[in-house]
């Protein structure tokens, strides 16, 4: 005799349940877009609190020291333009067509500054981040023995090369990432 079939298979019940988790972790996301200065506190209070599990243990540097640098490499991707100055200047030279880099002149047309990685991917990334180092501070796999004064000067080394660099691209290709300084217009006028 056939048995009858279940009317779900495991994978599948799985997968709904992931699916149905997916979109409330997404639908929390969505709420929480508009509260900027919230998200970021948060995210703060987060860091610090993994900075006193570092300290508190002495321990979990290379996790501290690996944080570090992708929270660097968070932070560069979101002062760069999406569209990189440099490279499509060069590629206009060989294409015959500049009209795709930032305005230098004044006559030139205004084009925004459209960040490589929006605010709220960063926020997003840096708190998953800080919450995943975190999580690995609680497994003594991850406490691999270093000197840690020396990871501290190499990061603060390659972060002062770094932004030096960033900053001189920025001085260099004429684009301020961040809105403060900037004139603001009244709407009722029009300057």
């Amino acid at each position: 005799m056939d048995a009858p079939e279940p009317d779900q298979t495991p994978f599948a019940a799985v997968s709904a349940q992931t699916s149905r988790l997916g979109r409330i972790y997404q639908s929390y996301l969505d709420k929480s877009t508009p509260y900027t200065a919230y998200r970021w506190i948060g995210t703060g209070v987060l860091l610090f609190v993994f900075f006193v599990r570092i300290v508190l243990a002495q321990g979990w540097y290379i996790v501290c020291y690996s944080l570090g640098i992708y929270l660097l490499n968070l932070f560069l991707a979101f002062l760069q333009p999406k569209i990189d100055p440099s490279l499509t200047q060069d590629e206009g030279l060989e294409d015959g067509d500049a009209g795709s880099s930032l305005p230098t002149k004044k006559d030139e047309e205004f084009r925004p500054f459209i960040r490589r990685l929006p605010e709220f991917k960063f926020w997003h990334s840096a708190t998953r981040a800080i919450a995943i180092s975190f999580f690995c501070t609680w497994f003594s796999i991850f406490n691999v023995p270093v000197f840690w004064p020396v990871l501290v000067v190499y990061f603060l080394i390659l972060f002062s090369l770094t932004m030096r660099r960033q900053i001189q691209h920025m001085i260099k290709y004429r684009y301020v990432p961040f809105s403060f300084g900037k004139a603001r217009y009244n709407q009722r006028s029009g300057h």
